[in-house]
């Protein structure tokens, strides 16, 4: 199967239709084929591309979300000059939301675990981002909880709310989906993507199994409530995003920490991918599906780089 260079391909963008030179860079992100950490776990016929999402221009699949979001909001009126946009993050979307707010002109704070790893929280310093610590012990679900909070008693502040916000899912049925379904010229069987908000998973499987409902669309969560897969959630006892749809998943499955993080430093050293340690989860999933399989085109996504995670020693022991 050949597929065209994702450079060549054409489509719009998410940033389509602003003029911001920096924005309008988000999305369009590259599909590679997975070659030699594959090699002889799964078939031969049995393709396995990822989405490098780290190529965006805020370093990670969110900055889709946080663009989509800020602009729905700008065009229902909710959001005006000089405000002061509200999150709950665990990384990634806090740092998102700071880039598109510095280039839109706004100001941001977010509410972050206080165990956040030292790359986020710097990375969201240099953007300019005000940092509200929550419990560690609460994770990401006390950050939401002391987000919402804040915006009750605060309503000069727009809180965006990733975790309930439909244009969060959105920005993926709009310009992630699509990105996948022209780069495999609609040949794709498996879309495999680990839960988190559920943006990208919800956004993405909605766009394919449109096109194609015999798609087969897997989710991954951690397998247990005590894990150590950053930026994904354990459904069964978290705070559910309300964006979340477990019936589109044909497939839940759940990925062990061990078994995820061992897959990040690999492919670092055998594909060259500096990826994060949501990736190895997604990337466990995606083999889980492949093994099984006698032929098809499996694609997950990337969600961000492993620079945000080279403080973390557990991550990067040798294997």
């Amino acid at each position: 199967m050949s597929l065209l260079p994702f450079k060549e391909l054409g489509w719009p963008r998410v940033g389509s239709g602003i003029s911001d030179p920096v924005l309008a860079r988000i999305g369009n992100t590259p599909l590679v084929r997975l070659e030699r950490i594959v090699a002889g776990e799964v078939p031969a016929s049995v393709e396995v591309w990822a989405k490098l999402e780290w190529l965006n221009p805020g370093g990670s699949v969110k900055d889709r979300a946080a663009l989509s979001m800020v602009l729905d909001a700008e065009a229902r009126g909710a959001l005006r000059p000089g405000m002061t946009l509200l999150d709950a993050t665990s990384g990634n979307t806090g740092i998102a939301l700071a880039l598109v707010a510095a280039r839109r002109g706004y100001r941001l704070r977010v509410c972050i675990p206080a165990n956040a790893n030292r790359e986020r929280r710097r990375l969201l310093e240099a953007y300019g981002a005000q940092l509200i610590y929550t419990s560690a012990l609460e994770g990401s679900d006390g950050a939401i909880l002391e987000a919402r909070r804040i915006a009750a008693q605060d309503p000069s502040l727009l809180y965006i709310d990733q975790y309930a916000n439909p244009a969060n899912w959105q920005a993926h049925y709009q310009s992630t989906g699509p990105e996948i379904w022209r780069a495999t010229r609609g040949g794709v069987t498996h879309f495999v993507a680990g839960l988190g908000t559920s943006g990208t998973f919800t956004g993405v499987t909605r766009y394919l199994k449109e096109r194609k409902p015999e798609l087969r669309s897997v989710s991954v969560q951690p397998d247990s409530s005590f894990h150590g897969l950053e930026g994904l959630k354990h459904m069964a006892d978290s705070i559910v995003p309300p964006i979340y749809d477990p019936a589109l998943a044909d497939e839940a499955l759940g990925a062990p920490t061990e078994a995820a993080l061992d897959l990040v430093p690999r492919l670092a050293r055998e594909e060259g991918l500096l990826a994060g340690v949501s990736s190895g989860a997604a990337l466990w999933g995606a083999l889980e599906v492949a093994r099984r399989l006698d032929e098809g085109v499996i694609v997950t996504v990337f969600a961000d780089s492993g620079t945000r995670y080279l403080s973390e020693d557990h991550v990067w022991r040798s294997t």
